[in-house]
């Protein structure tokens, strides 16, 4: 099937917005998300978790990781002040009688391998082929090698008939989730089937009649367009930090230049800030993901030159231990070295493969005394590398501190009064890491600023 976009309102029948009993299968990041938001739609929602904890949390509108605005969603629909309901389970049985079923199972990456493991999302779709009544449709959400909906269509063709199968990727940003759930700036459903395509839209039909576009596509183009579109923005964010390699070795400003190249519009300024790179729970694994499925398809030729979008990547993380490390007189040892952020990104307390978390245990490998501190994500890090030391106060991190690294774009240290930190510290080095500081305002107070790809001085 041809992909199709179709940005017309969706029906305004009854039957096209009649409220769906909607499943919603693992209630982690994506799934907890998902659920509140489809009862914020109107539906009647089951959320199935193993984890009984975590159900407890979510009903009493507690998220169990920090997403701006998701709290105040969860109570909402938790205390039936939304058109919908949500219950929660740890029985899969009692989504028996959903119309719809969500999946929303991880898919990491294989130890010591490329390539993502679908155990979760196989497991997901059987437990539901034993279970589910028909007619039903079972919606894939998670990010799969592409081949992964075909081969779960045939096992549902041959074990529960009487379920159909849709691919609807998610484009989630952590941070903005309850947004992008409500509001995205688009739908992608991958399906065969009118039928299927037809309740997908009564269950979207808000967002669809608000103006949200709908691609229809078969399956493999849905599996692909959500890595390919993390494919492409790890490759803006490492073409710009290569960039800054270049500035370095000739004394260039890459902000300067990430302005002007911007301003073009086949290129576009987002995704130019030059720092530290890209982490977090999706881009890393999907790219490494993207390149292992290719690879089994024989077409690993068209993505090799996504093994230097990941080694520039990392290489910036290194650049800024040895920034770190130069500014501290060529040793780590006896120096204490304040890390401002620990999140892969502000406004998210995730730090699965954080560059922050990263250049910090770095440094502590070293023989840096390493001081990280976060708003949010502090307790994570801590089960993440617990040599470090960790502190929720801006102040008691900088308190004699050497250097400071600028790691996580918190507007709190983003605006942070140089003057005021020069009180705090003992030696006046700070390393922007993300290149958000005002350099003359901190060289104003008397510090050394540096950043990946800026002119010293």
């Amino acid at each position: 099937m041809t992909a199709t976009t179709d940005a017309s309102p969706a029906p305004t029948d009854a039957a096209a917005t009649a409220a769906q009993r909607v499943g919603v299968v693992g209630l982690g990041y994506l799934g907890a998300v998902h659920a509140a938001c489809m009862a914020e739609l109107g539906h009647h929602v089951v959320g199935y978790d193993i984890d009984q904890a975590k159900l407890d949390a979510l009903k009493e509108g507690r998220a169990p990781f920090f997403e701006p605005g998701l709290p105040e969603l969860l109570t909402r629909v938790c205390s039936g002040e939304a058109d919908g309901e949500i219950t929660f389970t740890t029985e899969v049985g009692d989504l028996k009688a959903c119309d719809v079923v969500f999946v929303c199972v991880g898919t990491p990456q294989r130890k010591g391998e490329l390539a993502a493991d679908t155990t979760y999302v196989q497991r997901a779709f059987e437990a539901l082929a034993d279970v589910v009544k028909g007619p039903a449709l079972l919606v894939g959400k998670s990010t799969v090698p592409v081949g992964t909906a075909a081969r779960l269509a045939d096992v549902l063709a041959e074990r529960a008939p009487h379920l159909e199968l849709a691919w609807n990727p998610e484009f989630l940003r952590e941070g903005h989730a309850v947004t992008d759930t409500l509001s995205p700036d688009r739908f992608v459903l991958g399906t065969t089937s009118p039928r299927a395509e037809a309740l997908l839209r009564r269950v979207y039909a808000r967002p669809i009649a608000a103006g949200t576009p709908v691609l229809i596509a078969d399956y493999a183009t849905a599996e692909l367009v959500k890595v390919a579109a993390n494919a492409f923005l790890a490759t803006k964010i490492s073409f710009i930090n290569a960039m800054a390699e270049v500035c370095e070795a000739a004394g260039g400003d890459v902000k300067v230049l990430a302005d002007a190249i911007g301003h073009d519009d086949r290129i576009g300024r987002k995704f130019l800030n030059a720092g530290v790179g890209f982490g977090g729970g999706c881009l890393p694994k999907d790219i490494r993901a993207f390149m292992a499925r290719a690879g089994e398809l024989g077409a690993d030729q068209a993505l090799t030159f996504l093994r230097e979008v990941d080694g520039i990547n990392m290489r910036r993380r290194a650049k800024v231990v040895d920034l770190a490390r130069e500014a501290c007189g060529g040793s780590f040892i006896g120096r204490k070295v304040a890390v401002l952020g620990a999140a892969f990104k502000p406004h998210s307390d995730d730090v699965r493969d954080s560059p922050a978390i990263s250049i910090a245990a770095q440094a502590r490998l070293q023989g840096a005394d390493v001081v990280v501190t976060d708003p949010e994500a502090v307790a994570n890090a801590q089960r993440l590398w617990g040599d470090l030391t960790y502190t929720t106060s801006t102040e008691e991190a900088l308190s004699g501190a050497d250097v400071v690294l600028l790691l996580t774009e918190w507007p709190q240290y983003v605006g942070l009064d140089p003057a005021h930190v020069a009180t705090l510290v003992r030696g006046t080095q700070v390393i922007d890491g993300r290149n958000v500081l005002d350099a003359a305002a901190w060289r104003a107070a008397g510090f050394t600023y540096r950043a990946l790809g800026r002119p010293n001085a």
